[in-house]
């Protein structure tokens, strides 16, 4: 029989199809560990179900939490519009944190909100951007892999937080007794995120932040000639350079503002009640946001329902764990198992069918 009266490609194999069953079996693995855990499973989802929309404070956090995922997706979806892989977004947003922290115990006390929260955004934009650009010179400039270089420097600037903290020359709060905890002092009021939803909400700014980033990024992408140049570049840089495009600035700027977004979100984080820079502030936000990144393939649309998602079931499983005694690590569990379910089937759903004469 020739190819062209091989039988069509099956329905299963459709994208949406393969989403839908990776996402039942990833439930069911959730299943099995609240059985394991020795909870009962309706009891198991009436926790989580109060953790993610049960009261005003649940669906701010999780909205919060979503935000951060949403900017760290959004920069690792430009970078990859330029054909990188930007796996560094825990340093990023590292940095970030750290510039934006520098930035808001330098200003006066009485800093007015209108200036001190756009200088600690800016400068913790600035700070994941700096941290970035290290890895897009080096990739331009000597051919490193950006994979390598971001993934090392995530390392580096996890150090840099705790050193930072940990010396009084630089963040670290006046030591009083030896009960002061190694951490900032508090931002200025001035440099806080306000609430957007009352104080019944922990909602911040932060979530509008990341609904314009991500709005304003699709038409950058999709309507202007930036990111027509980008995707040209992604697909062949040689062939973009014979084409006149700067392959390097281009391939440079998506990284850094790639960084800049994560460390917008550092910014966010530390301008967050407790209002610190602490150890281990980032949460792993920087590597959850790389998940939501690859799950969202180069869509901003998905980068925004995968951010809820995974922001909303974090939140819950807080509450899990509380209400329910399921390690809330279970919900990471199965994230994971998500994760390497749809990799696993996009693998699948792309092989050639094979039917040939």
């Amino acid at each position: 029989m020739t190819a062209s009266l091989a039988p069509p490609r099956p329905r299963l194999r459709h994208p949406l199809s393969l989403a839908l069953l990776a996402a039942v079996a990833a439930a069911g693995v959730g299943v099995l560990l609240v059985v394991a855990a020795g909870a009962a499973p309706g009891a198991a989802w009436a926790a989580l179900d109060e953790g993610m929309f049960g009261s005003s404070y649940s669906v701010g956090s999780s909205l919060n939490s979503a935000a951060v995922l949403a900017l760290i997706a959004t920069g690792f979806t430009v970078a990859h519009r330029a054909g990188l892989v930007n796996v560094g977004g825990e340093g990023q947003l590292c940095a970030g944190g750290v510039s934006a922290a520098a930035t808001g115990l330098a200003l006066p006390a009485q800093v007015p909100a209108a200036l001190g929260v756009p200088l600690i955004l800016l400068a913790g934009f600035a700070g994941g951007a700096a941290w970035a650009s290290i890895a897009g010179v080096l990739k331009t400039r000597r051919g490193t892999s950006e994979v390598i270089t971001t993934l090392l420097l995530n390392f580096v600037g996890a150090g840099l937080v705790s050193v930072a903290v940990h010396e009084e020359a630089l963040l670290r709060q006046p030591v009083t007794s030896s009960e002061t905890l190694p951490q900032s002092e508090a931002l200025p009021q001035g440099a806080q995120l306000p609430l957007i939803a009352g104080v019944e909400s922990p909602a911040t700014a932060i979530v509008v932040l990341a609904a314009v980033a991500v709005v304003v990024t699709a038409v950058v992408l999709r309507g202007t000639a930036v990111g027509l140049k980008l995707k040209s570049v992604g697909h062949s840089p040689a062939a973009s350079a014979r084409l006149g495009l700067p392959v390097a600035r281009l391939q440079e700027g998506g990284l850094a503002v790639a960084g800049g977004l994560a460390g917008l979100a550092g910014a966010c984080l530390v301008a967050t009640a407790p209002y610190v820079l602490a150890e281990h502030f980032s949460s792993g936000y920087g590597f959850s946001g790389l998940v939501v990144g690859l799950l969202a393939r180069g869509s901003l649309v998905a980068v925004a329902a995968v951010s809820l998602g995974l922001g909303f079931l974090t939140s819950g499983g807080i509450n899990l764990q509380l209400a329910a005694g399921v390690p809330a690590s279970s919900v990471q569990i199965v994230q994971s198992v998500l994760v390497l379910l749809i990799a696993a089937v996009m693998l699948w759903s792309n092989r050639p069918d094979g039917s040939r004469s």
